[in-house]
């Protein structure tokens, strides 16, 4: 612009100038006579621009318009003033003419001036963002390099399973494993409810038992958020078949505040009181505390204070008879502190096992708070209302809109979904001492955290002979990465598109170790993902409650994996899904000592091959079993105490 307006200015000098040349003062007079008629007199802005008021960049567009429609006229006027004169005039204004020639050449100096300092502050400015641009970018590459990048320790595999499930999505047929494989899963129905001929009730009590429940630290430390309330199924059931075995009556127990989870939970946050007394009324007595008169007495001093090392673990129903019985009909009260796993499932009366498993399957109910959010998390990853199940009335309660068995199949059309318990946490990850091919730097990272939070492992490890990370992985003690979960799902026949519930805490490595997971199945969804802020503030500080979400949504899937089958949420999900699921709700178990042992072949295996072996792992661990001797009956609830076999 300020070149443009320079232009302009010597044009018009120099037109005047000419003007002045041609015809004199009398010249002059008439160009501008001729000038301001050209220019509308109904513009009063112009008006005082010609008056030489304002001289800004309208005014000289204007005039520059009413020059252009003269030079014509000027030419030819220029063209018949006689020589004579011309010369005359130019000896008398020689000094006028040298003037005007300074006065244009100090416009030309003043206006480059200008230029070259604007330029200058351009310059500088420019110079200013893109440096700040550059730290930006800077800062922003060292905080890249800062991420960890994707670990993949099966990348020929991944490759493959990558193709098979691009193949599989123009493909009509779905997985198998959406279904039970076995139809004698259908013909155990759930009975422990029933009311026994003899409930074995006494009138009289032997006294009180208190109980304070407690997972045990050390469990605690290498199992994700989600044990602390499955441990607590276990010792409520555990207290009440005790409570019925000393024909004692039960005051609601009470959980400890843990240092690790922080979480103040107690019964009434989790479970309905009323609803559990009122269940286990016809077998047990159940209170919700202890009696004014016994309230002020100093239990330990009494000597009725039990802790778990004074019960063996898995203990016999006769060490509570020779050991806790004396001193209940004594003192009137005992309280089993940091009650763990101290009762034994074998030898165990018929009438006690059942009694467990009523308390497990069905005296245990969420609270709505609980039942309410649990129900958002399944719709909206079902996408879709679906008649209820069994497992839908017993962990949902009336918070399940139902809908007609016959809309049901049209309902739910792809919308199913698989829930995943994945046990990759840094607890689980560290403790197993394994190798998750990432390099030196994450081993120093994991035996730093052992150091830290593993003290006596630590020292055990110290003065034992150490086991290799390979021959712990033949054995089967390593968790499966989040790489190896996606290839046992995608050589299952699960497609691309599956909706996948993940469930647990913090993966180690996050997004480095997801990646190759939702590569192959990017829908995934957890509770943070499906419930608002709002939703989810009730929970925030209460791991035990926030576990109850993740145990309601893995039981009530489609269907369920998981990764380590000692796991306490995955055992106790996978014996309501026997239980209640009626042969219609497939759970996946793999056997990890198998699964390695294909996987080492990772750089030569076949993907067909690979797709046989894998399902033949699974479809083995699907079979269906009797509870065995010595085993859990909230994991393997198909037994006569508990189950009915039609």
């Amino acid at each position: 612009m300020i070149l443009l307006w320079r232009l302009c200015r010597v044009k018009f000098l120099l037109l005047e100038f000419s003007e002045e040349i041609c015809y004199g003062d009398s010249g002059m007079k008439e160009y501008q006579i001729r000038r301001s008629e050209n220019v509308p007199a109904s513009d009063p802005s112009i008006g005082r621009r010609m008056s030489g008021g304002d001289h800004n960049w309208n005014s000289k567009v204007v005039l520059l318009n009413g020059l252009k429609s003269d030079s014509g006229k000027f030419s030819s006027s220029c063209k018949g003033a006689h020589v004579g004169k011309r010369h005359m005039w130019f000896h008398k204004n020689v000094r006028s003419i040298a003037y005007i020639f300074v006065l244009v050449g100090f416009f030309f100096l003043l206006d480059s001036l200008m230029v070259s300092i604007f330029d200058s502050i351009n310059l500088q400015h420019s110079s200013t963002s893109k440096n700040s641009k550059g730290l930006k970018d800077d800062r922003k590459v060292a905080h890249t390099n800062k991420e960890k990048l994707p670990v993949k320790m099966y990348g020929r595999l991944l490759s493959l399973a990558s193709s098979a499930l691009t193949e599989k999505e123009f493909k009509p047929k779905k997985s198998d494993f959406w279904k039970e494989p076995y139809k004698q899963a259908s013909s155990w129905k759930p009975c422990a409810d029933r009311r026994p001929p003899n409930p074995g009730k006494h009138d009289e009590s032997n006294g009180y038992i208190m109980v304070s429940a407690n997972g045990g630290l050390n469990q605690q430390r290498v199992a994700l958020h989600t044990f602390v309330t499955r441990c607590h199924f276990l010792q409520i059931c555990n207290a009440v078949a005790v409570a019925s075995l000393l024909n004692a009556t039960l005051v609601l127990p009470r959980f400890l505040y843990s240092n690790v989870w922080k979480d103040p939970s107690q019964f009434g946050d989790i479970y309905q009181e009323e609803y559990f007394i009122s269940v286990l009324k016809h077998e047990v007595n159940i209170v919700k505390e202890l009696p004014s008169p016994l309230k002020s007495i100093d239990i330990e001093a009494i000597g009725s204070l039990i802790t778990d090392a004074d019960i063996a673990k898995e203990a016999k129903p006769i060490d509570y008879v020779r050991k806790v019985l004396p001193i209940l009909v004594r003192n009137g009260v005992v309280h089993f502190l940091g009650y763990g796993n101290r009762l034994g499932f074998d030898p165990l009366p018929s009438k006690l096992q059942r009694l467990r498993c009523k308390c497990n399957f069905h005296a245990l109910k969420f609270v709505p708070k609980i039942q309410e959010a649990a129900s958002l998390l399944v719709r909206r990853t079902r996408k879709h209302d679906s008649a209820r199940s069994m497992l839908d009335k017993q962990l949902l309660g009336n918070y399940m809109p139902n809908i007609p068995s016959k809309h049901h199949e049209v309902a739910r059309g792809s919308y199913r979904y698989l829930a995943l318990h994945l046990r990759f946490e840094e607890d689980m990850v560290a403790y197993s001492q394994c190798d998750f091919g990432g390099g030196e730097s994450e081993r120093k990272e994991l035996q730093a955290y052992r150091e830290i939070h593993f003290p006596l492992l630590i020292e055990r490890l110290k003065s034992s002979k150490p086991i290799s990370p390979e021959e712990l992985r033949k054995l089967g003690r390593c968790p499966l990465t989040p790489e190896e979960a996606a290839l046992l799902l995608s050589a299952l026949g699960f497609k691309h598109g599956t909706y996948i519930y993940l469930a647990g805490s913090q993966i180690y490595g996050a997004n480095s170790r997801m990646q190759a997971f939702t590569s192959l199945y990017p829908n995934l969804v957890t509770k943070e993902t499906l419930l608002t802020p709002s939703e989810l503030e009730p929970f925030r500080n209460f791991s035990s409650q926030l576990a109850a979400l993740d145990f309601i949504a893995c039981a009530t899937a489609d269907v369920f994996a998981m990764t380590d089958s000692g796991s306490q949420l995955s055992s106790l999900v996978s014996g309501f899904r026997t239980y209640y699921g009626n042969g219609q709700a497939p759970t996946l178990r793999p056997n990890k000592k198998r699964l390695a042992a294909i996987l080492s072949e990772n750089s030569t295996i076949r993907w067909n091959d690979f797709e046989d072996r894998v399902r033949k792992m699974i479809e083995e661990g699907q079979r269906v079993r009797v509870r065995g001797f010595g085993r859990s009956i909230y994991r393997q609830p198909r037994s006569p105490e508990c189950m009915c076999r039609t």
